[in-house]
């Protein structure tokens, strides 16, 4: 379920499809892409030319032949495309049922059974078992739910489709290339409906680019061995700019005069700023107040409450949706030691169409909130932000009745 740019990027530019059960979007390794071809037409023909491109970047004709040979357009895959589901959970609800205890048992049993694997991502990457077990959860369920879609038919489909052709033909030839490593099956290897594969769900070129054979057996299969997932997941996350030995995400308590205006991610200010105005760690660990501090209110100011730090943005790079992210990382800090969160007691929220009707106000105040979806992005929260302060509301960013009432 990650999601960022170029490469991994197909999903990051997909972000609404975060909860469709797959991990894409991350940053493109630094080899550029191979010159696309015509997208739609004769199938054969426009398999010959991904075989051209794939050989003309290194791939032998032998393995463009064994991937593409009985490739199909799935129906099921365009389907899926063009019926990407919204996601509109509140942060309490998705993360009460992601952030299960059973989950949380079976991953404190992985980090146990996986021990030496862990200590050998921190040592090398910097990252932090809880991190990647959260994110091993989140996508797969820890390899139970990797998707049942041939990853190979997808990714023909996806590129051959001319809606993004330019996002999907790359993994293809990246495909290419794991057939001729003999890391991948394309006739039985399946994964998620975009071309993810493995648990902790990976684009092709992203398992190229940052794969590690964890169990010393040659290859990197990411559907099979957890050693080879935990160390990809972990040289991929300290690709996207974890730094070792820094926090992601504390939870906090808040007094009631605080500026809530610079609430929000992108914020300007330290940590140790807001530990000065009354913002208190819970586990009373103010030892990273010179780092940036965002504080984020994903339900407003009555509910839960955290300090987001520099390595928060990874989360961000691995998938674009607010709820996922904020999720994500308060189950590595619960898998790290964190007490259940405060839940508080957060303002009624807004209704599907009431939301749209404030994205609709918004808009015609002079806000950009994009496209008027029904969902609390980022856009609309620091329009909605502007908007409390002006009404001399309390500026958390959280949409209510009463803000939709006062505009």
């Amino acid at each position: 379920m990650h999601r960022s740019l170029a490469s991994r990027s197909a999903l990051a530019l997909l972000f609404a499809l975060t909860f469709a059960g797959g991990a894409a979007a991350q940053q493109a390794p630094a080899a550029s892409a191979p010159a696309a071809a015509p997208c739609g037409g004769d199938l054969s023909a426009f398999l010959e030319g991904v075989k051209a491109d794939a050989v003309a970047a290194g791939a032998s004709a032998a393995a463009a032949d064994a991937a593409l040979a009985g490739a199909e357009i799935d129906p099921k895959v365009l389907s899926r495309d063009r019926a990407q589901g919204v996601f509109k959970q509140t942060f309490l609800e998705f993360s009460q049922r992601t952030v299960s205890q059973a989950r949380l048992d079976i991953g404190r049993q992985k980090m146990k059974q996986y021990a030496d694997v862990f200590a050998r991502a921190e040592q090398e990457f910097g990252v932090p078992a809880g991190v990647i077990t959260a994110f091993w959860a989140m996508e797969t369920d820890f390899g139970a739910v990797q998707g049942d879609f041939n990853t190979r038919n997808a990714l023909v489909t996806l590129s051959h489709d001319c809606r993004r052709p330019e996002l999907f033909r790359p993994q293809l030839i990246a495909l290419i290339e794991m057939v001729q490593h003999g890391d991948l099956d394309p006739a039985t290897n399946t994964g998620a409906w975009a071309g993810e594969i493995g648990q902790v769900q990976m684009l092709p070129r992203d398992i190229i680019a940052y794969g590690m054979d964890g169990d010393g057996d040659g290859h990197v299969r990411l559907k099979q061995s957890g050693p080879d997932a935990i160390l990809t997941a972990a040289k991929f996350i300290q690709h996207l700019g974890f730094e070792r030995g820094q926090p992601w995400l504390q939870e906090v308590t808040l007094p009631d005069n605080l500026p809530f205006e610079k609430s929000g991610l992108g914020g300007t200010m330290k940590a140790s700023e807001w530990f000065a105005l009354g913002v208190t760690p819970r586990d009373g660990n103010t030892a990273f107040g010179d780092l940036e501090g965002d504080l984020v209110l994903p339900q407003g100011r009555m509910g839960p409450a955290f300090i987001a730090y520099p390595n928060f943005k990874i989360y961000l790079e691995w998938n674009k949706s607010f709820i996922y992210t904020t999720s994500a990382a308060y189950f590595a800090t619960r898998l790290s030691g964190a007490p259940t969160y405060l839940k508080g007691t957060p303002e009624q929220g807004l209704a599907n169409e009431q939301m749209k009707t404030l994205q609709t106000k918004l808009q015609s105040l002079g806000h950009d909130v994009g496209e008027i979806d029904g969902i609390l992005g980022s856009g609309t929260r620091v329009a909605i932000q502007k908007e409390q302060q002006r009404l001399g509301m309390p500026a958390d960013g959280w949409a209510t009745p009463a803000l939709l009432n006062a505009l």
